[in-house]
């Protein structure tokens, strides 16, 4: 039986906690930075959490975990 295969594209938006959440960027922050507030700027710096009801299909894109 051959390996599985990750979802390449999954693989590099999320990243998993210690506690086994699922990590993803914040949307909204790679271009027209100029023209947001300083303190939006702030807040799109720090990662967010995928919301529990959508974790598993997130999850169920990496057959062999996250690393």
């Amino acid at each position: 039986m051959p390996k599985m295969k990750t979802n390449r594209a999954a693989a590099k938006r999320f990243t998993l906690t210690a506690s086994g959440k699922v990590k993803r960027p914040t949307g909204g922050a790679n271009h027209f930075m100029g023209c947001k507030r300083p303190n939006r700027l702030r807040r799109l710096r720090k990662n967010n959490l995928v919301h529990p009801s959508f974790q598993d299909r997130v999850l169920a894109m990496f057959p062999y975990g996250l690393k």
